[in-house]
């Protein structure tokens, strides 16, 4: 089971602060070092020193990193353009010799978009235009060389574009589907992604998403088997109860409730829970989502004492 690094800038963090994480999950040998894509931050927190624009941030992170693979969870199709979406997702993967990931998704924080001016449509067109981006941004990466590329859409048009610049990864970098929704995401994960992720519910939840990616899939004539399965959950991992409770409460969290709905416990408990979750889902890969980015002694325990014990 591939274990990824995940985080939340937008609660606090400076530049500094997710390189430091970024390069202790590459030395302690993680697969990916994610971040989300948002501009405000939730709850109660402030967000000082405010946010950090996503492929700017990991534009950075390809030149000061060396092996880990690098990607958001996920960018919001109301943020950018297809197009410059795409020549900058290509530009970062040159960066970093081949690493990145793109994960694109609808967008839902409505108040974030009021905060900083980003029109904000209806849930309708938000997957209209989700499913818009997904088509350009990988028919602009998988146009060959020398030919060009053209799309007529509702929201948006391409014309006679030279697909350039090329990603390093062939055909192109992978593309990640994440959410919940019962119809449309599935349905974009079959005919787009070579990743579904469902954030932050439970087995039987990511179980049954599962299943609906697997029949729109058979649906179209895809292999679901195609797919990497992930999901995304809030951790607080610790050597004893103590420990356990120190991290819960550091990020504002209480420990039983992380138990019940996140991967918290002792090093034995997720081990454990991590295996039920494979043994019910087929998951694959679960992205820790790292809440308090000072603790980097969480990110070297789970690296050291959960990871070996997955196979």
């Amino acid at each position: 089971m591939d274990l990824r690094i995940f985080t939340e800038p937008q609660m606090g963090a400076s530049y500094a602060d997710q390189l430091r994480v970024a390069r202790a999950a590459e030395d302690a040998g993680y697969d990916a070092f994610f971040r989300s894509d948002h501009l405000l931050a939730m709850g109660n927190g402030s967000g000082e020193p405010g946010p950090t624009d996503s492929w700017v941030t990991l534009g950075a992170l390809a030149v000061q990193t060396s092996r880990i693979r690098l990607g958001t969870l996920v960018t919001s199709a109301t943020f950018r353009l297809p197009g410059p979406l795409a020549v900058a997702v290509a530009q970062v993967d040159a960066m970093s010799g081949g690493r990145v990931e793109l994960g694109l998704g609808a967008g839902w924080f409505e108040a974030e978009h009021a905060a900083y001016g980003v029109p904000f449509p209806g849930v309708r067109e938000r997957f209209d235009r989700l499913t818009e981006q997904l088509e350009i941004v990988t028919g602009l990466w998988t146009t060959p060389p020398g030919e060009r590329y053209s799309f007529a859409g509702t929201h948006y048009t391409l014309d006679d574009s030279p697909a350039l610049p090329k990603p390093v990864q062939r055909p192109r970098p992978p593309v990640i589907v994440g959410g919940q929704g019962p119809t449309r995401t599935p349905a974009l994960a079959a005919r787009f992604a070579d990743e579904i992720n469902v954030p932050f519910a439970g087995i039987d939840a990511v179980a049954a998403m599962f299943g609906r990616v697997d029949a729109a899939c058979r649906e179209i004539g895809r292999d679901p088997g195609e797919l990497v399965r992930s999901a995304a959950l809030t951790i607080a991992v610790g050597r004893d109860d103590a420990e356990v409770a120190r991290r819960a409460k550091a990020i504002g969290q209480d420990a039983a409730d992380l138990r019940a709905h996140g991967l918290a416990g002792t090093v034995a408990e997720v081990v454990d829970r991590l295996g039920r979750w494979r043994e019910a889902t087929g998951i694959t890969r679960i992205y820790l989502q790292l809440l308090d980015m000072s603790d980097l002694d969480q990110v070297e325990l789970v690296a050291a004492e959960v990871a070996p014990q997955l196979g």
